[in-house]
């Protein structure tokens, strides 16, 4: 989130070589047949069965010892060549004359003592012979003609002053050249360099610095030495050696690396370069020994803008640690970088600081660290990151006279905020605030600069957003990733939010209201964290699709269900649910609406038709079937005593002791009428019920007059019950008068049902017919008549 201001130094770092190699492998990685890996596979000599087609060949760190024409000349589109760390003695570079399109050729560290002279391809842009056995440097009048040279690496035990002068007019971005085993005795010889921006010489690491040949370079712009082994007495060597290197105007980035000194010494190199045009000076695994004492040092005014040291090792235990320390607060430059030092304090200058830029990662500073230092008003970064900061409100003291202080990086410390320590006091400009890794909990919000536009507080111990915080609405971007949050903060209290982090955390069911709170975020990165499948999800998913793809960061990939266990791992873009199961207000109105109209229904219906009756009727019967269950057939055929049971309305009983029933009993039917056999103290029903029971058939006397009979209405429907149970045709209808639709109750249903399905005997007005009537009558009961008279046979 903080970007490091010394970004622009320029390196002397094989920036083109690494983009060369790495690029040309990614160029062809697509198709594996081009590329070649056999690096460390013990090989001996190039392999016979290379594909044709190779483009990129790997055969480094292995034992090859010779190299034939026949070897490679068959790779005819082969750009990259690596075969350094083998036991090559011998080059004849005439085995390159088919490989048209080399660009990288790699041969260092190999035990080259020559090699012949040939033609080479002009395509080459990387040549790479350092770290071999030559006495003198190994340059072809050949070389002259690589236009596209742009690195080359070169080793020799001696020197000479032309002994690049075959390739003085090319061009190059970097030379490489191995001194380690460069002979001391050598005093009075001199290398010209020409024209190359930069140089990197390599000399022993385990001997001192004594190196005394006289390099000149024309245009120069990076200088790295590595290996430099100094103490008091070869200090001035180096600085001899320095001289005819960094006089030139064009030299602005000069590079130490592996250096092992005393501080004096370190001090003298500190003191040689201030006045020189180098501007960026880097110091790369430092080792300061002997002894540390206070040396004057004069900061004139310089070219100088920023010393970068990473990582000292200090084998001087007991020393003045102001000695230390003032050499480096004290400096009149705009950047100064200390890391992995485990320094453990810095003074604030005396003066007022020209600083702009400190970054002193990982230190052992702790809250003591500026305190009330009013001398870094023009400082604008300050880097603690990785340090022994424990306390933030001594963190926003720190600030206070750092007026110009925008970009502060305190992660990776220990910092906790408690607010019985009182209101923090930052200073008003910081608007990049960078508090990561530390153990700060929800109340760090209370403890913020008030014109904040970006805070990074991923991985701490943060598990809400205080609802009543304010003094937040510059903030733009917010990281809380890796911290304990179960909910999506919304931009209430972040009015000008355009970017959040949070994944992983807790965050089970973001809020779908979340990008209608948020109306400037342009980038969310929410994955990773344990959703919840459930219709609240739903409703984010569904917020998810109405935003621009770029504004989801990790969508969908990031983003998946870890509860309920059926939906573990599914994508939250798979993850389905009906609006049904969601929508409780539609859940209520498709369960309760269709039951109450069910309800409604079933009441209607019942009242229609007379449900509560006919539930009753059907106990009566149950209850009379129940007690005639287990009567033997023999005893239940004794039990019948009659051959009809007649049903009529009392307005026609008339018609029916009148007409009916005398025409029936001289036939010797035998009849069954309510006012001579039922039983007094049984119900009316029950005696109904008995009656149909004893009787093989019922007759029904039809009229307008029966159909508004309750009674005759429950002894036809118990009749027709009998009907099914006993399995016969036990019914007579008779209709005495017509009987108009209308005039039928709905809840009669079964007397409209049986009217339509059942034949009936009308009863005829004319007198002529009645002879036919009582004959179809008797019909009815010709078949019974021989049955009832087997049955009383059976009773005799």
């Amino acid at each position: 989130m903080i970007k490091d201001k010394e970004s622009p130094i320029r390196s002397c770092h094989f920036v083109y070589i690494v983009a060369l190699v790495f690029g040309t492998i990614i160029q062809f990685s697509d198709e594996s047949e081009f590329v070649v890996d056999m690096s460390k596979t013990s090989l001996i000599h190039v392999p016979k069965d290379l594909p044709p087609k190779t483009k990129v060949l790997d055969l480094s760190q292995n034992n090859i010892s010779e190299l034939h024409l026949s070897d490679i000349n068959f790779l005819s589109g082969l750009r990259v060549l690596r075969l350094s760390h083998n036991r090559i003695q011998g080059l004849d570079i005439s085995i390159f004359k088919f490989n048209h399109d080399l660009e990288y050729l790699d041969l260092s560290h190999n035990q080259l003592q020559k090699i012949s002279c040939h033609p080479i391809t002009t395509t080459l842009k990387h040549l790479d012979l350092s770290f071999n056995d030559f006495d003198a440097l190994p340059i072809c009048k050949e070389f002259g003609n690589l236009t596209q040279l742009n690195f080359l690496g070169l080793s020799a035990t001696k020197l000479q002053q032309l002994d690049l002068l075959p390739i003085a007019h090319l061009h190059l971005s970097c030379i490489l050249l191995d001194l380690e085993d460069y002979m001391k005795e050598n005093k009075k010889e001199s290398l010209q360099i020409l024209n190359t921006k930069k140089l990197h010489l390599v000399f022993h690491p385990n001997s001192f610095f004594s190196v005394q040949v006289n390099i000149s370079a024309n245009s120069l712009g990076c200088l790295q030495l590595t290996n430099i082994k100094l103490n008091d007495y070869n200090c001035q060597v180096l600085l001899k050696f320095l001289s005819g290197l960094t006089g030139g105007p064009t030299l602005l980035n000069f590079t130490l690396n592996h250096m092992e000194t005393t501080w004096k010494c370190l001090v003298k190199v500190f003191q040689f370069l201030w006045p020189k045009p180098v501007e960026y000076l880097n110091i790369y695994n430092l080792t300061i020994v002997e002894s540390i004492d206070e040396e004057v040092f004069t900061y004139y005014k310089t070219t100088l803008k920023a010393l970068k040291i990473e990582h000292i090792t200090n084998k001087v235990f007991i020393f003045s640690q102001t000695a230390l320390y003032t050499v480096f607060s004290e400096m009149n430059i705009l950047m100064l970088t200390i890391s992995d030092t485990r320094f453990i304090h810095m003074l604030c200058p005396q003066e007022p600081s020209t600083f702009k830029f400190l970054n002193f990662t990982q230190n052992s500073f702790t809250d003591s660290v500026f305190q009330n230092c009013d001398t870094l008003a023009r400082l604008e970064t300050l880097i603690l990151q990785k340090n022994e900061l424990k306390d933030l409100f001594k963190t926003s003291l720190m600030t206070k006279d750092m007026l110009s202080l925008e970009t502060l990086d305190v992660s990776w410390n220990s910092l906790e905020y408690d607010r019985s320590n009182g209101n923090c006091s930052w200073v008003g400009s910081i608007v990049v605030l960078n508090l990561s890794s530390n153990a700060l909990t929800d109340s760090v919000f209370r403890c913020l600069p008030p014109r904040i536009k970006v805070l990074d507080l991923h991985n701490n111990r943060i598990r809400s957003i205080p609802k009543d915080v304010t003094g937040l609405e510059t903030l733009q971007e917010l990281n809380l990733a890796s911290n304990s949050l179960a909910h999506l903060p919304g931009c209430g209290i972040f009015s000008s939010l355009s970017i959040l982090i949070i994944d992983y955390n807790s965050v089970s069911n973001p809020s779908a209201d979340f990008f209608q709170s948020c109306q400037k975020i342009r980038s969310l990165k929410a994955g990773n964290n344990p959703f919840q499948c459930s219709c609240e999800l739903r409703d984010f998913i569904q917020s998810v699709g109405q935003v621009s793809s770029d504004v989801v960061e990790g969508w969908p990939e990031s983003y998946k269900c870890d509860y309920p266990e059926s939906y573990k791992g599914t994508p939250l873009k798979d993850f389905q649910v009906s609006e049904l199961s969601c929508n409780t207000a539609l859940l209520i109105v498709t369960i309760v609406v269709p039951g109450l109209v069910l309800a409604v229904a079933v009441t209607v219906l019942c009242i229609y038709l007379d449900l509560p009756w006919y539930l009753r009727m059907v106990c009566q019967w149950t209850q009379t079937r129940r007690r005639a269950r287990n009567v033997p057939l023999e005893e239940l055929q004794r039990t019948l005593q009659f051959h009809a049971f007649i049903s009529y309305s009392e307005h026609d009983s008339a018609w029916v002791k009148n007409e009916l029933i005398p025409n029936l009993e001289k036939e010797d039917i035998r009849i069954c009428l309510h006012e001579r056999n039922f039983v007094a103290g049984k119900s009316i029903v029950e005696n109904i019920i008995n009656c149909i029971e004893k009787s093989y058939k019922s007759i029904f006397v039809l009229s307008p007059n029966f159909v508004q009979s309750e009674w005759c209405h429950y002894e036809l429907y118990f009749a027709h019950h009998n009907l099914f149970h006993e399995g016969s045709n036990n019914l007579i209808l008779i209709l005495l008068e017509p009987i108009p639709q209308n005039t039928v109750p709905d809840r009669y249903h079964k007397l409209r049902a049986l009217m339509a399905q059942r034949t009936y005997l009308e009863w005829p007005k004319e007198k002529s017919k009645h002879g036919l009537f009582w004959a179809n009558i008797r019909a009815a009961f010709n078949i019974k008549l021989r049955l009832v008279t087997e049955n009383d046979d059976v009773k005799g």
